[in-house]
């Protein structure tokens, strides 16, 4: 099969083959008809000239006729009976050719009728013309020419065209084939540079010559694609990266309430069981530990429902009433050593959410602001509304988050330093991130060591509710 190149190549040398040769027959058509035209014009002027001198007076061995000759034109004087009075010139050898019997019936004709004749085109041309009666004794007047006199006039131009069509034909195919490679050199190096990229390396670029033309868009097109891979294959890296990460953190999370499960599991084998006291302590630090599993199990099935888009039952929830349940909850497991208090608008603030799934946000919100309060502090929880937004925030007077943490506080299995190492899985903050943000929001913590931390939760509004001030 032939390559794009070649084939433009021929396609083009046959188009211009093709165009060449109607180009030549048609001047060819127009060169015959005009040596045909110039030999039967000169013939019929030499005739008539003739006869007018014949008519004259002019007797036909005159020398005047013999200046009708020029041309290579021979002149044929008969009598009335057709028989030859007078031979004017150098017959061609072409006259032979035509026959005594067609070179007859010339002059009979023109006996008959009294009107020329003619007769052509052969290899000669033959303009037959009467002569008055009573003017002299020739009757008849024969002016005859051959086309191969004219002939020689078209050979230059036949030469020219056998020489100059070759000629022609292979400039045709070298021009051509230089136009079609200088068309197509941008292919080669697309193709040169797409052979480069590999999987590892998509930061590379097609070159894009000539951007305004159809191979410079295709070039142009795929660096797009280019572009959307590298995004799509960097995700995919960071995805594989945080699965492997979140595997390993839950692997750990797990191993230590195992490890913890199995040495109490083995001392209550071996000795434990004729001790009461140790045996109940065993039992209940088992207990404890299965707890804390079956916690971190819970949250993670919370996290893989959440990544894969589990659906949710919305409705347009009054946020005040939502915050007064969730704080009431908060407040009995918290006791009395962190005061909660909340600051609620007196208007509706609705917002259409899953009511279940942002009570559990903001539990974990409040769970963590009473985690890490120190006895005697305070968690407020209010309700504001900025724009279209609604702000639910936490604040609370705890012992504050350390800036270098502040951008990991959402990661997974993320703690901070032994300071806040106040148990948990670790998956609270990721789990209301997660929330917040299948609800096209967003939650951020502001927070200054040793005075305190402020979690904002930040949601769509709901309807037409009165503006409200955003929360403290």
């Amino acid at each position: 099969m032939l390559s794009i190149r070649w084939r433009l190549t021929l396609f083009h040398a046959a188009a211009i083959l093709v165009v060449a040769a109607v180009l030549i027959g048609i001047l060819a058509v127009v060169a015959i008809r005009g040596v045909q035209t110039s030999v039967e014009e000169t013939a019929r002027a030499r005739a008539v000239e003739a006869v007018g001198l014949l008519e004259s007076g002019v007797p036909p061995t005159d020398q005047a006729l013999a200046g009708l000759t020029e041309g290579s034109v021979y002149l044929l004087i008969r009598d009335g009976r057709g028989r030859a009075m007078a031979n004017v010139g150098v017959p061609s050898s072409d006259i032979d050719a035509v026959g005594a019997d067609v070179r007859d019936a010339v002059w009979r004709d023109v006996l008959a009728t009294g009107q020329p004749v003619t007769r052509g085109p052969e290899e000669m041309y033959v303009y037959a013309a009467p002569v008055a009666v009573g003017r002299s004794d020739a009757r008849v007047v024969e002016a005859w020419k051959s086309y191969d006199d004219f002939g020689g006039n078209i050979l230059p131009f036949a030469t020219f065209t056998v020489v100059a069509v070759p000629a022609g034909l292979l400039l045709a195919i070298v021009g051509s084939y230089l136009l079609a490679r200088s068309a197509l050199s941008p292919v080669d190096a697309i193709v040169r540079s797409a052979r480069a990229i590999t999987e590892s390396d998509l930061a590379r670029r097609l070159p894009v010559q000539r951007p305004r033309d159809e191979l410079g868009r295709l070039a142009s097109t795929f660096n797009d694609l280019l572009a959307r891979l590298e995004v799509a294959f960097r995700q995919r890296d960071e995805t594989l990266t945080q699965q492997r990460r979140f595997v390993a953190d839950a692997s750990h999370e797990l191993r230590t309430p195992l490890t913890s499960i199995q040495g109490y599991a083995r001392m209550l084998d071996q000795w434990a069981l004729d001790d009461p006291a140790t045996a109940r302590e065993s039992v209940a630090a088992i207990r404890r530990e299965a707890e804390r599993m079956e916690a971190l199990v819970e949250a993670l099935l919370r996290l893989a429902r959440g990544d894969e888009g589990a659906p949710l039952t919305l409705t347009t929830t009054d946020l005040r009433d939502l915050a007064t349940e969730v704080i009431g909850s908060v407040r009995t497991g918290a006791g009395q050593s962190v005061a909660l208090t909340e600051s609620l608008p007196d208007t509706p603030v609705r917002a259409t959410v899953d009511r279940a799934a942002i009570a559990q946000a903001v539990a974990i919100l409040l769970d963590n602001a009473v985690k890490y309060t120190p006895a005697g502090g305070r968690v407020t929880l209010s309700i504001g509304r900025t724009g279209n937004v609604t702000e639910i925030a936490v604040t609370d007077t705890g012992i504050g988050i350390a800036p270098t943490h502040l951008p990991h506080i959402f990661d997974r299995f993320y703690r901070v330093d032994a300071a806040r190492g106040a148990g948990g899985t670790g998956l609270g903050l990721a789990i209301a991130r997660q929330i917040a943000e299948r609800y096209d929001g967003t939650i951020a913590v502001a927070s200054t060591p040793g005075e305190g931390s402020t979690f904002t939760l930040r949601l769509p509004a709901a309807g037409d509710d009165t503006a409200l001030d955003p929360p403290n």
